[in-house]
């Protein structure tokens, strides 16, 4: 089968197509067709050992010291369920899903197996692959951490970074979740932000949200790019600050992507596509998703008949 196959630790450059041998499912597993992936900020994170410092020393550790230890890398896909072993309950052949591989990666090929128990669900039955494929990353870690700022109804609430994979989320999720929603954007993206339902928007390339007079009981850094000493001044004596950079990592649950599956199918959210590459320009897609100017999700599409 065909597969990217990161050869080491660096640029985009690095990840390169080969033919590698197809996986068997174990008793305990699934086989998967993959139709769909994205070139997340995980799999970019890891491939460029993409942070500061002793971070390095500890992502080596963790994922291989020169590249690696899974080289095929893709931690979020969508496809369709070929082959169940023989102890799975969940799944049956020709069940259409959305995964999250966690740390054996593998998204970045026609074929991959996963345990039963990973975070897995089926995909909403009114978008495409490369549609379903938009939603785990954003919206997962979204969910996550607006709860974590205790999110409710009736609150105002800041997204700062509202047009990237999680902004694009959160904004809409605040909208679920009954708040009032402000979000920070650039001037190209006012216009989609204000369409996932936004009650207003601010330019961060023409005002600063902290010189308003206008309190938050909730501000989300959906980017990682504003501190909470900077957005202190914006919050209600009893506010709640969350970054994607510095309030913890997102645990994400099956729980979650059931719930977004329903809200898809809804309507109450949708997935925002910037750009969609094949699967032999995963490199390219790197390299666009890498300039951090994205437009909700970079997808990448594998070869197959893709279907709803």
């Amino acid at each position: 089968m065909k597969a990217i196959v990161c050869t080491k630790y660096g640029p985009p450059e690095v990840l390169e197509l080969k033919e590698v041998e197809k996986p068997r499912p174990k008793n305990n597993e699934v086989l998967i067709k993959i139709y769909a992936t994205t070139a997340s900020i995980v799999d970019r994170r890891i491939r460029g050992l993409n942070v500061p410092g002793p971070g390095r020393i500890l992502m080596r550790l963790m994922f291989g010291l020169t590249k690696p230890r899974n080289p095929i890398l893709g931690r979020y896909l969508a496809g369709e369920i070929e082959t169940v072993g023989k102890n799975v309950k969940r799944f049956q052949n020709g069940d259409q899903v959305y995964a999250r591989t966690g740390a054996r990666f593998g998204g970045y090929a026609e074929y991959t197996c996963l345990p039963e128990n990973s975070v897995m669900a089926l995909k909403p039955s009114n978008v495409t692959y490369e549609e379903a494929a938009a939603v785990p990353f954003g919206g997962a870690c979204a969910l996550h951490f607006l709860r974590k700022g205790e999110i409710r109804s009736g609150q105002k609430v800041l997204i700062y970074g509202a047009s990237g994979t999680v902004g694009t989320s959160a904004v809409q999720l605040a909208k679920y979740f009954g708040a009032e929603v402000t979000a920070v954007c650039s001037t190209t993206n006012l216009e989609l932000v204000k369409s996932l339902g936004a009650d207003a928007v601010i330019d961060y390339t023409k005002e600063d949200f902290t010189k308003s007079n206008e309190l938050f009981d909730l501000i989300f850094d959906a980017v990682g790019k504003i501190s909470y000493s900077k957005s202190k001044i914006a919050l209600k004596p009893n506010g709640k600050y969350v970054s994607v950079f510095t309030s913890g990592a997102a645990k994400i649950l099956t729980e979650d992507f059931i719930l977004l599956k329903e809200l898809v199918e809804a309507g109450k959210i949708k997935p925002v596509i910037d750009r969609c590459y094949p699967l032999e320009q995963t490199a390219e897609a790197h390299r666009y998703a890498d300039k951090g100017h994205t437009k909700g999700n970079v997808v990448i599409t594998v070869g197959h008949n893709n279907k709803i």
